[in-house]
């Protein structure tokens, strides 16, 4: 039997107000394995951190179950395996990053004295990589040092499974490499990473496994290998369609399609046979974002 650090099984949770279409989770199910980067794509309002939360023990769904390793997520016991990083974690400004993480790393050790967490804490910086920062005031961080302080408060007490809600997003290229050098450097160690993104660009090159999310529901999932790589043809026009062709979609610049199951020139022979102004053409390796787009207007048509 394969023991699965985290798995969510059937979760459905909705909230009052919303819309059926709207916010909420409808029949979600995943499972990680130990040292495992699973990524959560989709829009803002996706329920992404509604996911998240229900991974994290925050929230107990009314159907389905999250567990970890094999407790339900909910449960105190699973709860202290679980470091979640919440999207716009908040912390008091007017104390320093070092005495933010010793007030949480003092909940981990269980009466066992300071020198424990003073090493807890050691450890949060080494793998946060905010050393450099730890006498600072917390209201004097910019973005990124405010990214790796949550991510630092995540990873105290040799957690299991991390859960990381928009670490990586609106960070500078030098920034967003060093944090998945370092989240990925936590899943070598056996942690298992379920991260989410609106940005798809900043989970390419971390998560070996990608879930696209759409309005509550997983609408595309895969190793990422297989779910990017694909050829895409973007056409140049000189004056916007009233319509794209059948299996093209409109662009700023134009049209694109797809090329799986047809040539170059197949497709640039159905453009002239609907008479569009074609300026120039290229063709390209699909991305995850791409995916994510493909997913949101299969979802409207």
């Amino acid at each position: 039997m394969t023991d699965y650090a985290l798995t969510l099984c059937d979760v459905s949770c909705g909230f009052p107000g919303a819309s059926r279409r709207g916010r909420g989770l409808h029949g979600v199910s995943l499972a990680l394995l130990p040292g495992e980067i699973a990524g959560i794509a989709g829009p803002a309002g996706a329920g992404k951190s509604t996911l998240l939360q229900i991974a994290a023990g925050c929230l107990q769904p009314p159907r389905g179950e999250a567990r970890v390793c094999g407790m339900r997520a909910t449960h105190p016991a699973a709860r202290r395996l679980v470091g979640y990083a919440r999207d716009g974690a908040a912390f008091p400004p007017s104390l320093t990053v070092r005495e933010v993480l010793m007030y949480y790393a003092r909940l981990h050790v269980d009466g066992t004295g300071e020198p424990a967490a003073q090493r807890l804490v050691r450890e949060a910086f080494d793998a946060s990589g905010l050393g450099a920062a730890a006498d600072l005031f917390v209201g004097a961080l910019g973005r990124t040092d405010l990214h790796r302080l949550a991510l630092a408060q995540a990873t105290l007490g040799h957690r299991q499974v991390l859960v990381l809600d928009e670490t990586l997003s609106e960070l500078d290229a030098a920034a967003r490499r060093d944090l998945r050098w370092r989240i990925a450097g936590l899943a070598a160690a056996g942690v298992a990473v379920l991260i989410a993104s609106r940005d798809p660009a900043a989970l390419e090159r971390l998560a070996a496994r990608v879930l696209i999310l759409r309005e509550g529901r997983i609408v595309r999932a895969g190793p990422l290998p297989e779910l990017v790589g694909e050829r895409v043809l973007e056409v140049i026009l000189d004056a916007p369609p009233r319509e794209a062709p059948p299996g093209f979609r409109i662009t700023e610049a134009g049209i694109e399609a797809s090329l799986n199951g047809r040539t170059v020139e197949a497709a640039l022979a159905l453009c002239r046979a609907h008479r569009l102004p074609v300026r120039a053409s290229r063709v390209r390796v699909k991305s995850l974002e791409d995916i994510v787009l493909d997913a949101h207007d299969a979802d409207m048509h």
